[in-house]
């Protein structure tokens, strides 16, 4: 582990960095929602998705912060690749969250008025 001064908008914060295995890397997202004030449930519902992602499932992560204008699928629902899944809006643009595959949504995460935070997981697709 290395210690580091970081300075953001004028606030200077010290951190401490440790070397991950590659493998390790998809955990990562959930470290910046346990940084935040007030929103450390936000990581529980995030678990329960990376074992289904795990058992052959693909997981669709926020690209960005935002929040969650409208979800065009439930749980069971069948999408082809390229379907619009939700809408994201961040910094008042309306981002479209497409299907990246064909498969069944196995669960939806958020809902309509949800507030997400970058890599924080959206919904499964099996």
């Amino acid at each position: 582990m290395k210690k580091y001064n970081v300075t953001v908008n004028g606030t200077a914060y010290e951190i401490t960095l440790e070397a991950v295995d590659p493998a390790d890397v998809k955990s990562a997202p959930a470290a910046p929602a346990q940084a935040t004030t007030e929103k450390s449930a936000a990581p529980a519902p995030a678990a329960k998705p990376a074992a289904t992602a795990a058992a052959g499932g693909e997981t669709i992560s926020a690209p960005m912060p935002g929040n969650i204008l409208s979800v065009n699928v439930q749980n069971g629902s069948a999408v082809k690749k390229g379907d619009v899944l939700m809408i994201l809006e961040a910094m008042k643009m309306e981002n479209e969250i497409m299907s990246p595959c064909d498969g069944t949504i196995a669960s939806v995460n958020v809902t309509k008025g949800s507030t997400v935070e970058t890599g924080e997981v959206l919904c499964v697709i099996a």
